[in-house]
C-alpha cells in the first residue's frame, strides 16, 4: 500500500477523569490512548487516508498498548519507534462543566522527546506529498531539532507542510521560548492550524481571528493559516501563494458535547485529508470541523474520532 501523508509526533497516554473537576479532586480515571499527532494520524485513517507515522514510544507497558492501538487503526508500523531507555509520557486530563480540558504532564526525557534527525529518509519524503507536526514535538529533548529538521527537508521537496503549534505551556520554560521555537517551524510551512490564543501567543496581532491570520501570513512562511474557534467555528485565509487561495468562514455546527479533547487534532486531519482531495478551501473548513464536532460527542481524543461514514452521515443531516 502507499501512503501520501507523513505525520511526525508524540504518542502518550490520556488518563481521563471519572468526573469533571480539578484534578486535586478527581479519585478515578481511565486509560486512553493520545497525544495530537497521534490523534490525527489515526483520524486520516478513519477517513479512510491512513498515513505514514513517525513517533516513538516507551518499550514498557504504555508503550506496547500505544503500537498496538496504532497498527488495530491500520496505522504501518515502518516508523514506530520502541525506546528501550525511557518511559511512555503520561497526561492527566481534567475538565470543566462544558467539557473544555487542561493537562498534567508526566514528561522528562520521555521517549517522545528522543526523535532523532535524519530517521526519516529522502525516499521516504520522495514518496510522499504532505507532512505534518506538532508543537509538543519541539518542547525538548532530541525531537526539538529532529522536528525542524523534517520540516525543512519536506519544504525542500516540495511536500505541502502542515503545523500546530498545540501550546502548551506546562511545556515549555517561558513564553518567549515558545514563541522562538515555533516561529522557526513556521518558516517551513505552508498551512498553520491554531487558535486564536496560539496566534497571540506567537506574537501575532489582530482584532479578529481572520486579522490575526492575516497578520501570521504576512509575518511568518505559511501561505493558509486555519484558526479554530472552538464552539464558534473556524475561519482560514490563503495568500496569493495557496493552491486554493481565498477566505473561508464557518460558524461551527451545535452538538452535545461531551469532552473536547482531540477536536483540534479531528479538524486538523478534517482539513488535510479534505484539501488533498482538491476540494476548495469554504468545502474544507465545512468537512474539518463537521470531523471536529462529530469527536467532541463521545469521551476520550482518539476513541472519539469518527469514520468517513460518521462524518458525511453528519454533514447530511444538515444540509
Amino acid at each position: 500500500m502507499s501512503y501520501d501523508v507523513l505525520v511526525a509526533g508524540e504518542t502518550l497516554i490520556d488518563f481521563l477523569p471519572a468526573r469533571p473537576g480539578p484534578l486535586s479532586d478527581v479519585e478515578g480515571f481511565e486509560r486512553r490512548p493520545g497525544g495530537a499527532p497521534a490523534n490525527v494520524a489515526v483520524a486520516l485513517s478513519r477517513l479512510e487516508a491512513p498515513p505514514l507515522f513517525w513517533t516513538r514510544v516507551g518499550d514498557d507497558p504504555f508503550g506496547r498498548f500505544l503500537e498496538d492501538t496504532l497498527l488495530a487503526e491500520g496505522i504501518p508500523g515502518r516508523y514506530l519507534e520502541r525506546d528501550p531507555a525511557a518511559k511512555t509520557t503520561l497526561a492527566f486530563v481534567t475538565h470543566d462543566e462544558g467539557g473544555d480540558r487542561t493537562f498534567s504532564f508526566y514528561r522528562d526525557d520521555t521517549a517522545d522527546t528522543r526523535l532523532e534527525a535524519g530517521t526519516i529518509g529522502d525516499d521516504a519524503l520522495e514518496s510522499v506529498s504532505w507532512v505534518h507536526a506538532g508543537g509538543v514535538s519541539l518542547a525538548g529533548g532530541s525531537s526539538q531539532e529532529a522536528t525542524l529538521d523534517l520540516l525543512e527537508r519536506a519544504a525542500e521537496r516540495d511536500c505541502t507542510v502542515s503545523f500546530d503549534p498545540n501550546a502548551r505551556p506546562e511545556l515549555w520554560p517561558d513564553a518567549g521560548t515558545f514563541r522562538e521555537v515555533c516561529r522557526a517551524a513556521l518558516e517551513r510551512v505552508d498551512v498553520c492550524k491554531a487558535t486564536v490564543g496560539e496566534l497571540e501567543a506567537l506574537g501575532f496581532d489582530g482584532a479578529t481571528p481572520e486579522a490575526l491570520a492575516r497578520d501570521a501570513l504576512e509575518a511568518s512562511g505559511p501561505h493558509t493559516v486555519l484558526v479554530t474557534r472552538g464552539r464558534e467555528g473556524a475561519v482560514a485565509v490563503a495568500g496569493d501563494g495557496s493552491p486554493w487561495p481565498g477566505v473561508a468562514d464557518h460558524g461551527g455546527y451545535e452538538v452535545d458535547v461531551v469532552d473536547t479533547t482531540g477536536a483540534g487534532d479531528a479538524f486538523v486531519a478534517g482539513s488535510i485529508a479534505a484539501l488533498r482531495e482538491g476540494r476548495g478551501l469554504e468545502d474544507a473548513l465545512s468537512f474539518a470541523s463537521g470531523v471536529a464536532a462529530t469527536a467532541t460527542t463521545d469521551a476520550g481524543a482518539m476513541a472519539a474520532l469518527p469514520t468517513r461514514a460518521a462524518v458525511d452521515a453528519f454533514l447530511a443531516d444538515r444540509r
